[in-house]
């Protein structure tokens, strides 16, 4: 057995240790972190995955931090994967989620982590869906992937979460229309949180009857009203969260194919990207960056003529 192996093996009998040099190995993405998610696919369980996403300010990681222990009074593990914004010096989480969920990190059915998202947009990282694989794999029956605070064009979470929540404020109401391409066509269930503030009914009123304006779909997204930092309504939630997972499970292996078809675009783009950077020589994208500074070229362009020089792009 490799070292890998041997890491890997522990991290999915329990060893919460391992478990965490396993996901920093699978964050970096080389050919290494392609052999341990290799083995590690293979020994998935079918964790659901609930993202957890708004916009900044929502009380994200307070009702995160409540839902965990929802799913906890359950008797069921849950592991959350904590988005941060990055540090511009070291590239590292800045916020580290996990200072401010001090009463779960003792309970051993709960893994947390932060995760930097190293300026990707869409509010999360591109090393979470692999993490979330081992985490798969390690028999968490739940793993929650809080974003970054996002806007209505962020809205990558829907593509890697079987259920995503999606946390808005009383108020928010007059912005609902300009967001109507974005976060509200990607929620399965909306919470407005801070529900004791003026305004919430106004809010749930428009949130309603802009999810039920357009056409009728096989599952109506709800919307529930919280207090995190009191816990109000953050058992309805957690009830609602898995009324959608049995819905999923109804639909005849279709969430199945759509987790696996996802996972293959989600490796090949990584392959693709990875493989015509590796052939690009410094000096060419020294070059390039220099043409578009200068503004005798877009960068589309740029990007064209380094791909049609690169040896991948000519086989």
């Amino acid at each position: 057995m490799t070292g890998f192996d041997v890491m890997l093996s522990a991290a999915l009998a329990g060893d919460r240790r391992a478990l965490a040099k396993v996901i920093t190995v699978v964050e970096r993405g080389n050919e290494d972190a392609r052999e341990v998610l290799a083995a590690a696919y293979s020994q998935r369980t079918g964790a659901h995955i609930i993202g957890v996403t708004g916009p900044p300010g929502a009380g994200k990681s307070t009702l995160v931090n409540e839902l965990i222990g929802s799913i906890r009074a359950d008797e069921a593990e849950v592991a959350a994967l904590l988005i941060d914004p990055s540090s511009p010096f070291s590239g590292g989480a800045i916020l580290g989620d996990r200072i401010r969920m001090q009463d779960r990190i003792s309970d051993p059915g709960v893994y947390a982590r932060s995760m930097a998202s190293r300026g990707q947009l869409g509010g999360i990282s591109r090393a979470a869906p692999r993490a979330v694989v081992v985490l798969d794999a390690a028999g968490f029956p739940y793993v929650i992937l809080e974003t970054v605070g996002v806007g209505q064009a962020e809205v990558d979470i829907a593509e890697n979460a079987d259920t995503t929540v999606v946390v808005l404020n009383p108020g928010w109401g007059d912005s609902i229309q300009a967001a109507k391409a974005g976060l509200l066509e990607i929620g399965d269930v909306f919470v407005v949180n801070k529900a004791d503030r003026p305004g919430v009914e106004a809010t749930v009123a428009d949130l309603n009857h802009m999810l039920h304006e357009g056409a009728e779909r096989a599952w109506p997204p709800p919307v529930v009203t919280t207090i995190a930092h009191d816990g109000t309504g953050v058992a309805e939630l957690w009830k609602i969260i898995q009324d959608h997972q049995a819905h999923l499970a109804d639909l005849d292996g279709e969430a199945v194919t759509r987790r696996a078809a996802r996972d293959v675009h989600g490796a090949l783009s990584e392959l693709v990207a990875e493989r015509a950077t590796s052939h690009i020589e410094d000096t060419a994208m020294a070059a390039a960056v220099a043409e578009v500074a200068a503004r005798r070229v877009d960068p589309w362009t740029a990007a064209q003529q380094l791909l049609d020089r690169s040896p991948a792009a000519t086989g």
